[in-house]
């Protein structure tokens, strides 16, 4: 498990990558459906579960899971003149609650033992 401070370090990194996940995975699950959905989760997924690793506690999945959650409200919100990202589909809502699904499942995995010197 890396120092503290390294892993103050990594909570910031990995809220950041968050946000762009969220992002980009906001982007093309709409412009690919279906493959453009899976291939958002799965980075999601990603993300998530190497935020667990780098971190080796939850905290690291619940950094990168609210960075990820933060840019997707703040994208569905749009703006006064109607705009906005997401159309209102059933994609949207399953990356929605399948990114946050994710989320929890890395959060809740056993960590593994750490290796006896």
């Amino acid at each position: 498990m890396p120092a503290p401070a390294v892993r103050y370090v990594w909570y910031g990194v990995l809220l950041v990558l968050g946000a762009v996940v969220g992002a980009a995975g906001s982007l093309v699950q709409a412009a690919w459906l279906p493959a453009g959905l899976f291939l958002a989760l799965l980075a999601s997924a990603g993300l998530f579960y190497g935020g667990l690793r780098a971190t080796g506690t939850q905290l690291g999945v619940g950094a990168a899971g609210g960075g990820w959650l933060a840019a997707i409200v703040l994208l569905s919100l749009g703006r006064p003149e109607g705009d906005g990202l997401f159309g209102g589909g059933l994609g949207e809502m399953v990356y929605l609650l399948g990114g946050m699904a994710v989320a929890v499942m890395c959060a809740t995995m056993t960590r593994l033992p750490r290796p006896t010197p």
